[in-house]
């Protein structure tokens, strides 16, 4: 008798960034990951259950029934951005994360949360505890953590570039290196 390997699932649970808001079908780092993985000749299935404009109480809300339908080995969050643009508690995001986090490893899935951070005009304590919350969830979870999934795109001179003319959302041409930075510790979360 012999037994196949059941094939990963990824859900990725985010907002816009996951989203391809403003991009061409396709060519956003969620669907850049779906051709990483075979090209890597791992069998996965990814689900982008992410949304435009969603926070942290919007993917918690939603997290349940996502579980439930896809019985996900890894959960990718990006969330957070949207819970700093509307200026909502440090408190709720991080509580939000730990609970989605949490709901997640229950279910027996690995997580790997996505960090962001907020732009300088928001002060540096609000920039700093916000950035920090990741790393704090992260550690009391035992989940994996890309610190800035932004790195490299949105902490440079000339990030403009790699902006929309919303300063918001990446360009096209910015997603494989989102991706670039998501893949070592998404790869260490599917050993």
């Amino acid at each position: 008798m012999t037994t196949t390997r059941a094939a990963t699932t990824i859900l990725v649970v985010g907002d816009s960034l996951s989203a391809e808001y403003g991009l061409r079908r396709g060519s956003g780092w969620v669907a850049l990951l779906e051709k990483k993985l075979a090209a890597e000749k791992i069998p996965a299935t990814v689900i982008n259950a992410s949304i435009s404009g969603d926070t942290t109480t919007g993917g918690r809300t939603r997290l349940p029934a996502l579980l439930a339908s896809h019985h996900p080995t890894l959960v990718v969050i990006e969330l957070g951005a949207n819970d700093a643009l509307q200026g909502l508690p440090l408190t709720l995001t991080q509580d939000n994360l730990t609970a989605m986090t949490q709901d997640a490893q229950k279910s027996n899935a690995k997580v790997l949360l996505l960090g962001m951070q907020v732009p300088p005009n928001y002060g540096r304590d609000y920039g700093a505890r916000f950035a920090s919350l990741y790393v704090d969830v992260a550690k009391a979870s035992k989940a994996g953590l890309v610190p800035f999934m932004l790195k490299g795109i949105a902490d440079v001179p000339d990030s403009l570039k790699w902006f929309q003319a919303d300063r918001i959302h990446p360009v096209e041409a910015a997603h494989p290196l989102i991706l670039g930075n998501i893949w070592p510790e998404l790869r260490k979360e599917l050993r």
